[in-house]
């Protein structure tokens, strides 16, 4: 449609369905073509024309070109709908196929192939051979995509009617762009047969590369991938290989470089001579820079790339070190892969530099960079030997500058360096020491611990330090106890005097009597029997000398190593796991064919088809906060699993029934508060749809029950969120099995955050559409609750919650008066804020009233300071918060008024 078209999206009348019927059917070319233009638009914003499927169809005798397309668009989106009246344009498509005009031919063959109706499989199979053979060079590159979306209908049928035979010679064809598709084509079936279909052999090798420099960039891109798996049968080819793919390292598009890095990377493990990979490494290095000057999300991709390329080859970079310096504008997930690159490349003839980077990054505003930096300081030092003494006097600035996360970081990289180097710098324990009452997190309180036991004879006051960890052994989390435990026992071996006598015992009884956790107390009871029975043997089990620690900065093992490099340029090598670990291939034997939206309708909506092959969310629960919540009846207990990623061409459905289906009469709602009704039965024609968003062991779920008060069954439940303050929308598919008249079935659907977020000051309305098979799209609007978005991480000290409060300034605390509030009870009111992640931090009596201090945080780290004032018995109650995003206080002040007035 062109840029005038817009017009068609604006109809709005109440009889419209029959008004297009009458103008489809309207002797005049024009108003035909204007009508299939008015049908299409209503089908992208998602209404159901699909009772015009007799009247579309027969506007496909015609031979404007622009009409002939968008018949073909319609026929694609409803003959899986229709697909007995979709046998009634196959003699058009037949007839299409022979057409004078190349554009009508691949249009009908390719239109042929994406419907994917059973039933026109057998048709497509003779206009699909002739176009194969076809004389314009258009139609031949169509019609090869085509088998490949015909194999997956299909297998049996392409094998016997000689497709495959037909996709092999087109790799000979003259014209490189149908060489190109034939490879595309024959890589995707490869890829869904466990025959051998695809062999590059020597002849075909020869043809490819000839092809490689005229068709166009993602030609070239599936030419390289095939010339990847294609293995030289000696040095001499692959040297022959490499020289004609090098130039293709030039290219402007980031896939093609990508592609021909792997290509040729690959064919260098065949290549003997030394000068001639040294030369290709030199010749690959200005192709991976130049992709670091792309917008930040290509930037990210090469960078994690070429974190693998530097693992096997560390040269080709080596000189390049200043390309991965992170600016002062680029995002954070690109900065914190410079890091992993940088540590990488660092040697003893760049360290001087790289530390400088290091120790400049010490000091951004970002805490979870600031902390990577630490930890690469740490990580060099590790590395490289020579450096390690530069390493440490840095990281000792660091720690004058009293920043308490710098602090702690730089701690717990020390430790390591004590491991890596032993009996060498440990004469800067004492300044270590000095930071001791400002360690609050467990790693790095667990290595300051480690350090004050290994090293317990050269600290004179080691048995003082110890002891003021251990007044608060029981409330330590595990990682902190059992250091305690073993550097006690450490400081007992090494000083048998009173004073670590007497802690040895305190240690012990805490870690036996009064602990749950098995681990600590099985570690203890071994240290107890060691002590008790045989001191020596005690000392040698305890104080053994420990391995040297080594370099991790090569973490990936050599053979997934091998595996990734065969898979740059895909989704494995920017997640670093290979294909398997995340593609899961559907292969069923009885194929339903899902029901998909139509394409673009509601503008930032997500999609989720209600019969694609997934696994459905954990229907239980074991946090008891969330006991009251409903739950889904009799749905199995299925473990919670990625959905499977079909693939390209295998979008197939499977028949789900996870969720559970009972009759109206006794409907699926447990115990517990109902859910709201957000469509009514009058405005549904009979479909009555209930949910709630609710939060269940950390996930956020959209509780939904579905009720058929209709008189017809309803299948095929599709779910789409408009854009929203907080992101939110579907993790997974709908699953709603159909319903029978008087039936209703429940679901919970797991949501994900921040993925279509909308402009504007936020607000808590979520508008949701959900379609069936049989009836319109409904719209709905549900208000969702702000306590939903509150993490289980909210819970803060004392130290930090005061720390906090006062770095914000005064203009970030809002307040409000909620009078129809009564606290009856402290305790009531603590224990229901806490089953909604508000986590209480302390009180205090001001004059009669009771002042209550609590912590709580959303998403993305943004915490909320409350305090709630008020006089036990008394209506009215005060609240005040703060927080780095005050416009989200009015939602909060009405979350809670909700809850508290429950």
């Amino acid at each position: 449609m062109s840029g005038h078209d817009s017009k068609y999206f604006s109809t709005t009348k109440k009889g419209e369905i029959p008004e297009l019927k009458e103008e489809l059917n309207s002797q005049y070319k024009d108003k035909r073509k204007d009508a299939v233009k008015k049908v299409i638009a209503a089908m992208t914003v998602g209404k159901d024309v699909s009772s015009l499927f007799t009247d579309v169809v027969n506007c496909m005798q015609t031979e404007n070109l622009e009409l002939k397309k968008l018949v073909y668009l319609y026929l694609i989106n409803y003959a899986k709908s229709q697909p007995d009246l979709a046998i009634l344009a196959v003699n058009t498509f037949v007839k299409d196929s022979q057409d004078p005009n190349p554009l009508i031919r691949a249009l009908a063959v390719r239109t042929m192939g994406c419907i994917r109706v059973d039933k026109i499989t057998e048709y497509l199979c003779d206009p699909l051979q002739r176009c194969l053979k076809d004389d314009d060079p258009y139609v031949r590159k169509t019609a090869a995509i085509c088998v490949a979306k015909l194999y997956d209908i299909n297998a049996e049928l392409v094998e016997d009617r000689g497709f495959l035979e037909a996709l092999k010679d087109l790799i000979s064809d003259n014209n490189p762009m149908v060489v190109a598709n034939a490879v595309a084509a024959l890589a995707e079936i490869q890829e869904n047969s466990t025959k051998p279909i695809f062999e590059i052999t020597t002849h075909t090798l020869s043809k490819l590369l000839t092809a490689l420099n005229e068709c166009t960039e993602w030609g070239q891109v599936f030419i390289l991938d095939a010339l990847s798996k294609y293995k030289a049968e000696d040095a001499r080819e692959a040297e022959n290989i490499v020289e004609r793919v090098t130039p293709r390292l030039q290219h402007a598009n980031c896939a093609v470089v990508l592609s021909a890095v792997k290509m040729i990377l690959l064919q260098m493990e065949l290549i003997t001579s030394t000068d001639v990979v040294r030369n290709l490494c030199k010749k690959m290095a200005p192709p991976l820079v130049t992709l670091l000057s792309a917008e930040p999300e290509i930037q990210y991709v090469a960078l994690r790339n070429i974190n693998l390329i530097v693992q096997k080859r560390p040269t080709i970079l080596a000189h390049e070190i200043k390309v991965f310096f992170c600016k002062y504008n680029d995002p954070i997930y690109v900065k914190m892969e410079k890091l992993e690159i940088m540590i990488k490349l660092a040697s003893d003839r760049n360290i001087d530099q790289v530390l400088l980077e290091f120790k400049e990054y010490a000091t951004e505003v970002d805490v979870d960079f600031v902390r990577k930096a630490v930890r690469a300081i740490g990580r060099c030092a590790i590395k490289l030997e020579r450096a390690a003494e530069q390493c440490i006097s840095v990281l000792l600035e660091l720690i004058k500058i009293k920043v308490n996360y710098v602090v702690q970081e730089a701690i717990i990289v020390i430790k390591d360096i004590f491991r890596r180097y032993p009996n060498t710098y440990e004469s800067i324990i004492a300044t270590l020491c000095e930071s001791l009452d400002t360690l609050d997190e467990p790693e790095a309180k667990a290595s300051m611990i480690w350090i004050i036991g290994e090293y317990a004879e050269r600290i004179d006051n080691a048995d003082e330090l110890l002891e003021s960890f251990l007044e608060t052994f029981p409330e330590e989390p595990p990682q902190v106890q059992l250091q305690l435990l073993t550097a006690t026992v450490k400081l007992f071996l090494k000083k048998p005097t009173e004073g670590p006598q007497q802690m040895i015992q305190v240690v012990l009884n805490n870690a036996t009597v009064e602990t749950d956790n098995p681990d600590l107390r099985d570690r203890a009871y071994i240290y107890w029997r060691l002590l008790s029975t045989d001191p020596e043997s005690a000392k040698d089990v305890v104080l053994a000398e420990k391995p040297v620690i080594s370099d991790d900065s090569n973490q990936l093992d050599s053979s997934l190593l091998d595996e990734l490099l065969a898979n740059i340029a895909t989704l494995s090598s920017v997640y670093h796991k290979p294909p398997d670990a995340f593609v899961t291939r559907v292969k069923t034997i009885q194929r339903t064919e899902e029901e998909d939206f139509p394409e673009g309708s509601g503008g930032g909506y997500s999609e989720s088809p209600s019969h694609a092959a997934g696994a459905s969310p954990p229907p239980t629960v074991s946090n008891a906060q969330y006991a009251a919540e409903r739950q889904p009846t009799a749905a199995p207990a299925v473990p919670a699993a990625p959905a499977p990623v079909p693939d390209l061409l295998d979008l197939i459905g499977m028949d789900n029934n996870n969720s559970a289906i009972v009759s109206v009469d006794q409907p699926a709602t447990p115990s517990g508060p109902p859910l709201s009704v957000v469509l009514p039965a009058s405005t549904g024609q009979g479909l009555q749809i209930s949910a709630q968003l609710i939060r269940r062991d950390g996930q956020i779920f959209y509780s939904m029950l579905f009720e058929n008060n209709s008189q017809i069954p309803l299948d095929g439940f599709m779910i789409q969120f408009n854009k929203n303050t907080f992101g939110l929308a579907a993790a997974g598919p709908l699953q709603i099995p159909p319903l029978q008249p008087r039936t209703s079935a429940s679901t919970l659907l797991p949501m994900v955050l921040f993925q279509n977020t909308s402009p504007g000051p936020p607000n808590t309305i979520l508008q949701v559409a959900v379609k069936n098979n049989q009836q319109p799209v409904w719209y709905f609007n549900d208000n969702i609750s702000l306590l939903v978005f509150f993490t289980e991480e909210g819970r803060m000290e004392r130290s930090a919650f005061l720390e906090t409060w006062k770095s914000l300034p005064d203009s970030n605390e809002v307040s409000v008066d909620l009078p129809g509030i009564v606290m009856n009870s402290v305790d009531a009111t603590l224990e229901r804020l806490a089953a909604s992640n508000m986590f209480f931090i302390a009180k205090r009596k001001h004059a009669n009233q009771e002042v209550l201090y609590l912590s709580a945080q959303i998403p993305r780290g943004i915490p909320f300071l409350i305090e709630l004032t008020a006089v036990i018995g008394i209506p009215g109650l005060k609240c005040a918060i703060k927080t780095p995003s005050p416009e989200m206080a009015p939602l909060f002040f009405e979350a809670l008024e909700r809850l508290l007035r429950i």
